[in-house]
Parts: structure tokens; sequence; C-alpha cells
């Protein structure tokens, strides 16, 4: 979702790799025969690489084809959701999300993967981190889609320009201390934070639902009661309004991932929050900043962990006729042997990590993202998808409200919150605003 995305993967390797034009490896569509898969699959390169290796690997080994079809997110997000809709059985596999996961399985399109996983041993579900396991659980206690890589969110700074001024960011910090930091570190060139402020259910309201978890504040009270313009969303949407207008990159109403991850690698700011998979490319090679970087977990106020916690996943469409064979490329995409294979031929910096607790326990994973590795892997297995706040929610999601309307929901407040860190509206206004519409969409759940 390039301008309505939860924080993620696939945008920040948009960065790199511009949006690329869909490509396919065979046909999509039913044909194949028998011993084929049709998977439908997003354009990110691990995607990519995941085409590249298949062929040579695991059709080699198993004999059973696999025709890809491969688009940008928004069109795959579209066509994943015709199909498994309308079970038309026209791909076996598709790749969703934990925000789709659940919803997904409550409608039926999906076939649980708990029988499968006790007959292969050689998957190993107890490694898969739980936070993650639970994210691709339905409220029927089966697993739906098993994992090909995921992330939470934390936060980043320049330890080199912290010393400077004599500023220590403790591993666990609050918001409080990171405001504190960023007007100590911010100067005309070089400002304190970067912070996403660009309109999108997954731009500014993924970073800014984060913070108003830990302030106590929730989109839906557990009856559906909207709480846009309660006293703690208010709270932590002013704080994070007035944190990014005082010391923040300049632009910000504009600033997605992408635009903080220019900023910071250009140096143009001195702290960072935003999704773990950017320290990668922070860390990279050619990154100026390579060696600079500290790595704190995201900041909180009253509650113990407040990172996100979002994975792109392999389901299998519940009308497909090729369960057993769509299972034995989903147990080797989202398997160890994977990520053996992507680490000794693509390079260890890029396997398709955060979803195994064995992945970080590889020397060689380690020795390419030692700086960051604990960090990221400490904030994914702290996330609590199910529990983010301080108050039970209606639904599942840490950045997001796990129901179809949140798109629409999140998308129009953002834009809200977007036009007050433009200093257009005030932050009342744009939450009362926001409160009608949520109003609109818990009327529809209030009594199920």
């Amino acid at each position: 979702m390039p301008s309505i995305r939860t924080p993620l993967r696939t945008f920040g390797a948009a960065t790199a790799v511009l949006l690329l034009a869909s490509a396919c490896s065979g046909a999509g569509g039913g044909a194949g025969g028998e011993n084929s898969v049709n998977v439908l699959m997003v354009n990110n390169p691990q995607m990519q690489d995941l085409q590249k290796l298949t062929a040579d690997n695991f059709t080699k080994d198993t004999g059973i084809k696999v025709n890809f079809t491969v688009l940008p997110e928004n069109d795959v997000r579209d066509k994943i959701s015709q199909d498994f809709s309308s079970q038309a059985g026209q791909y076996d596999v598709a790749t969703i999300s934990n925000y789709e996961t659940p919803m997904y399985a409550k409608n039926g399109w999906l076939a649980p993967m708990d029988d499968f996983v006790s007959k292969d041993s050689g998957f190993d579900q107890a490694d898969i981190l739980e936070p993650i396991k639970q994210s691709l659980t339905a409220a029927d206690g089966k697993v739906y889609a098993q994992p090909f890589y995921g992330e939470s969110s934390f936060l980043m700074y320049r330890k080199d320009l912290f010393e400077a001024k004599g500023i220590t960011m403790p591993e666990k910090p609050t918001w409080a201390q990171v405001a504190e930091a960023a007007q100590k570190v911010s100067t005309p060139e070089v400002r304190g934070i970067c912070l996403r402020g660009q309109p999108g259910w997954g731009q500014v309201m993924a970073p800014l639902t984060t913070v108003v978890n830990t302030y106590g504040g929730t989109w839906f009270t557990k009856d559906w009661q909207a709480q846009v313009n309660a006293p703690e969303f208010k709270e932590a949407t002013k704080f994070y309004v007035d944190l990014v207008r005082n010391y923040g990159e300049s632009g910000a109403p504009q600033a997605g991932f992408a635009e903080c991850l220019n900023n910071m690698t250009q140096g143009k700011v001195a702290m960072w929050y935003d999704a773990t998979v950017a320290a990668g490319l922070l860390e990279a090679d050619d990154s100026p900043i390579k060696g600079k970087l500290g790595f704190a977990q995201a900041p909180v106020v009253k509650t113990d962990t407040s990172g996100w916690l979002y994975t792109w996943a392999f389901g299998i469409q519940k009308a497909s006729k090729k369960q057993d064979a769509a299972w034995k490329f989903i147990s080797w995409a989202s398997g160890k042997g994977y990520e053996e294979l992507v680490g000794k031929n693509v390079g260890w910096a890029k396997v398709p990590d955060g979803k195994r607790s064995s992945t970080y326990q590889r020397p060689e994973y380690k020795q390419s993202s030692g700086s960051f590795a604990a960090a990221a892997e400490t904030a994914i297995k702290g996330a609590k998808p199910l529990n983010p706040g301080v108050q039970e929610r209606p639904a599942p999601g840490i950045q997001f409200v796990g129901i179809p309307e949140f798109t629409d929901l999140g998308t129009q407040v953002s834009q809200q919150i977007s036009s007050a860190i433009a200093g257009a509206v005030t932050v009342d206004d744009a939450l009362n605003n926001g409160q009608g519409l949520a109003e609109k969409v818990a009327a529809k759940y209030k009594g199920q």
C-alpha cells in the first residue's frame, strides 16, 4: 500500500527498488496441471528473490511447478480480495498480512493449516515467534497463514550526535525522554526526530496509533464505543503533532516511510521512530550513517511495550483443489531451509527475517545484522496484537483495528491529522471530525 500502507518492509524496499512493474513467471490462472500451484504475490524484493530461487530448488526437489503472478501491493490486495471472496480458486496461495488473515478466516476464504503443520515435523511451528503466530491465528484458534517475514517498530538514533550533546538514550525510553532528547539535539540543520505525517491508514496512523495505545487510548472500547476524541487519544495526538511540528523534519505533512528514511540516511534528523526493517537499510554498506546508529525499544507511557506488528504471510484459498501442494510450497518458503538458501545464495542481509526464533541464533545472520538484530527481535517478541493498550479491544491489531472498515476510517482520520501537522486545523477539530466517522463504523458492530 504505497500511500496507505501498514508500516512494512515493502515500502522500505520501494525506496531502493522503485515499485516494479508486475512480473509473472508462468500464467497465474487455473492452468498448470495437477503438479503445480498458482501463487499470487506482492512484488517486493524479498518475494522476487523467492521467485528466482523456486524453480532450481523447490520445483527441482518436489516436481511441483509454481506459477507466480506478481503485482504491486495495492493491485495484489484487490486481486486477492476478488479471487478469495468469490472462492474462484484461480490462485491456490496468496500473500496476505496479519490485517487480512483473521477477517479472511472468519469469512471462510482460507484453509486452516493446523493439520498440515501437525503432519510436517520439519516445518517447526514452535520456532515461529509467538506474536507473529498469534496474529495469524483466527478467533477459532486455528492458524490460517504462515509468515514470510515480520517486523515491529523501534527508535533509531544517531549515537554520535547524542554523545556530542551529552544525551543518553535508555534501551526502553519513555516518550517524555524522547521529546526531551529531540529538543536538546535539534538544530536548524539537523532536526531532532522524524515521524510520519503523510496521510494513510498505514502512514501517519501507524506510528500515531502506537502512541495512542501507550497513552491509554484506543479507537474503540470492547463494546464498540468510539474513542477518537477521548482525552487519552487527544493527549497522544497532541503530543505527536507538537513533537513533529516543533522538532520534526521539514515537509512533515507529506513525510512517510520513504521520506523519513531519506532524511535519516542523509543526516537531516537525529532520531526516527519507525519499522524495525529500516535498520537494515540504514546499516547497509552504502549507507552514509552505517555504524553511527543506536537502537531503542518503541517509547512508552502507560504500557510496558508499544511496538507495532506486521507480517507478510502465505495463505491457502479454501477453494483450492491443490492444498497439499500449496502447503508444500508454503512450508518450503516459510521454513528454516529457505532462509539458509537465501543466506548462501543472495546474502544474509536479505534473509526474510522477523518470523523465527532460530534466525536470530544463526552466526551468519548475527554477523550481518549484529548492531540491530537483538533490538529487533526484542521488539517483535514484545508486540501484543491482542492486547496492545490498557483496555480490552473489540478486534485484533496494534497499529490498526482488524475490521474491513479501518482502511477507509483510518485514511480519513489520517487526512485530518496531517492537516493538524500542517497547522491547517487544530487537533481538537481533527479528532472531533474523526469521532463522527468512527461512530458510524461502531454502529455497525454494536450489539453483535
